[in-house]
């Protein structure tokens, strides 16, 4: 039986979702750095462990990945 894996980001889209914000406010907060992101090439992706420390309100792990 096959487990399924999470990847290690996501989509801003799907940020947005996890915060209940839309698609046009999560790419405003990636831009102001209010939403942790990684750009590669083209693609802006949301590490989803820092985003999760931030919902949790947890200081210390998202400042160490600073």
């Amino acid at each position: 039986m096959a487990t399924k894996t999470t990847s290690a980001t996501m989509k801003v889209e799907e940020a947005g979702q996890m915060l209940g914000i839309g698609r046009n406010q999560a790419y405003e907060a990636v831009r102001r750095g209010e939403i942790p992101s990684l750009k590669i090439g083209g693609r802006i992706l949301v590490p989803r462990r820092r985003l999760m420390a931030l919902i949790n309100g947890d200081v210390e792990e998202e400042a160490d990945q600073l």
